[in-house]
């Protein structure tokens, strides 16, 4: 029977990185029942990558993606870039055993812009073609700010209209907070998704301060109530979202809270592990 590989996505564990180390963390995250993850907002120092490298030879897992971005997400920000660090990019893939870069996010320079935002896409996609003579593929990962429209069209659609090269890292939280059904949209992309990003849509209760407040204060505490959730917590059709994507080519399905509001990571990793447990995706936790 056909399946995919559920995984993590290690910006929601940076903290941990930081704390344990990269080989302990993800000795952690296989102790959880993961042997998978996608590596995002962590260093990738020679140290980092050996150690992540060590920890996925001993516990067997896969690292499904890279991420990289073309160019800094604002002037002079540090980082591996593709325009600049090309071949280190290559190389910490090809250590790591990884055959799929991705890039997480729009430059900010490049929002509100449709010509700049094309012309970054444009870019990216000979990059994509660069780094398939080298056997990887390269993703973009979409939030709420490429539901924009342009005449008319989304801009995230007019990504994919111009471009050959470069698939999609569709996330579920996202296209419903950009006003789209999950479900359908990522229908529409299939043939061009290998990755899906699984995190719930919870909406909290408005809590109001003690006391006295002015309307400026309620009316921010009245709108400002979504949150990142854990798979199940939330309110979006997670299964379908799966079944969608599995339909469409995804083959890594993976996990990331942006925000755990003070809960430990690994306690909301353990609470989308059991979710997705009791959906009956057990044996897609294991290579």
């Amino acid at each position: 029977m056909k399946k995919g590989l559920i995984g993590i996505q290690m910006s929601t564990i940076k903290k941990k990185v930081d704390e344990l180390g990269a080989y302990e963390t993800l000795k952690a995250c296989a102790e959880l029942g993961y042997h998978c993850v996608e590596i995002s907002q962590i260093s990738m120092t020679p140290e980092n990558v050996s150690d992540m490298k060590r920890a996925c030879d001993e516990y067997g897992i896969k690292v499904a993606a890279c991420s990289a971005s073309l160019e800094p997400m604002m002037p002079g920000m540090p980082g591996d870039y593709l325009t600049t660090d090309f071949d280190k990019v290559v190389a910490d893939c090809k250590t790591l055993n990884c055959d799929l870069l991705r890039i997480g996010i729009l430059p900010f320079t490049c929002m509100g812009s449709r010509e700049k935002a094309l012309d970054f896409v444009k870019r990216a996609d000979e990059v994509a073609a660069r780094l398939k003579e080298h056997g990887i593929d390269l993703y973009y990962h979409n939030h709420h700010v490429e539901f924009i429209k342009y005449n008319g069209q989304f801009l995230l659609d007019i990504i994919k209209d111009n471009t050959k090269h470069m698939g999609f890292e569709l996330d579920i939280h996202w296209i419903q907070r950009g006003g789209e059904n999950p479900v359908e949209f990522v229908k529409k992309y299939a043939g061009r998704i290998r990755l899906l990003h699984l995190k719930d849509y919870r909406i909290r209760e408005v809590k109001l301060p003690e006391g006295d407040f002015d309307m400026k204060t309620f009316m921010q505490a009245f709108t400002d109530t979504i949150e990142f959730a854990e798979l199940g917590e939330g309110s979006l059709p997670i299964k379908e979202c799966i079944e969608a994507g599995l339909e469409g080519g995804s083959e890594y399905f993976l996990i990331e809270q942006d925000d755990t509001y003070g809960r430990d990571p690994f306690e909301s990793l353990r609470i989308s592990r059991d979710h997705l447990i009791e959906l009956g995706y057990e044996d897609w936790f294991h290579i």
